[in-house]
């Protein structure tokens, strides 16, 4: 299968700053997986994040699209209908007075004929559970709410790969889980790649993949069972664990023998329940 996105050897360096955000920095998504990116402050993850639907195009090395070159202007429009990005603040997305409205902006700014976009918008909204505000106030809305439009609104332009930057930043833990859940159910369900930066380690638990960044470079790359499991290293890095595997690993320094690999809520209550019968 080959990648969506392929991403070799890039390194960018922001206008007068004299350290590079990524350094040398090489990597393949493939289509319709779910990749979490991970580090701490200043590691370069957001930056990673621009690369990909040619926000910032790289000092050195290159970014592909879909086979398409990110520094080839002439590929702009075709690599943003491809790559949608959701940022941290939704009210800097949202630019109409009415839900569907908003959503349909960018199909309307791309061309698509009337009945497409209708048929987009009411798919995009019932995609991630907000179809029944389709006529309400975006600024009415809860911040999960409102993340999930913006994200509705980056649907309807149809795309393989989804970015979503700190997209629960500014929200509350149940906005959080709304948000994750429908990122989650779009890269199962509908075979979108979805490509998730966060600094939260529990968000990064249900990805196929996680990319640790430290530097402009990739210091850790594995399942979320494999990374998470390496404690010390991602202590160097000045990240902590998920309160699952914390938990954990204070049980079996109690002596107890349960699998580091039971990262959610449920395979950890599962494991705990399993040792004490």
């Amino acid at each position: 299968m080959d990648p969506i996105i392929r991403i070799n050897n890039i390194s960018y360096t922001y206008p007068g700053s004299d350290k590079p955000a990524l350094d040398g920095l090489t990597l393949d998504i493939l289509p319709g997986t779910f990749t979490a990116v991970l580090g701490s402050n200043g590691s370069g993850k957001s930056t990673l994040a621009k690369h990909l639907n040619a926000i910032l195009t790289p000092s050195a090395g290159k970014v592909y699209v879909d086979g398409m070159d990110t520094t080839d202007e002439g590929n702009l429009l075709a690599i943003r209908r491809r790559v949608g990005m959701v940022f941290q603040n939704p009210d800097n997305q949202i630019v109409a007075n009415v839900v569907e409205d908003d959503v349909a902006f960018a199909p309307e700014n791309l061309g698509v004929e009337p009945h497409e976009i209708r048929r987009r918008v009411d798919a995009a909204l019932r995609q991630v559970g907000m179809y029944e505000f389709r006529m309400h106030a975006p600024h009415l809305l809860s911040g999960g709410q409102k993340q999930r439009v913006a994200i509705a609104g980056v649907l309807a332009m149809d795309p393989e790969v989804l970015v979503l930057d700190e997209p629960t930043a500014m929200l509350d833990p149940r906005g959080r889980r709304e948000v994750l859940a429908a990122a989650e159910s779009l890269c199962r369900e509908r075979g979108i790649t979805v490509v998730l930066i966060t600094h939260h380690m529990d968000e990064a638990i249900r990805a196929d993949r996680v990319l640790v960044l430290d530097k402009g470079r990739i210091a850790l790359d594995g399942a979320p069972g494999e990374i998470f499991s390496q404690t010390a290293a991602l202590e160097a890095l000045r990240l902590t664990v998920p309160e699952t595997t914390a938990l954990i690993t204070r049980l079996n320094a109690a002596g107890m023998r349960l699998p580091t690999t039971a990262l959610t809520d449920e395979a950890c209550a599962a494991a705990i329940m399993e040792a004490l019968s």
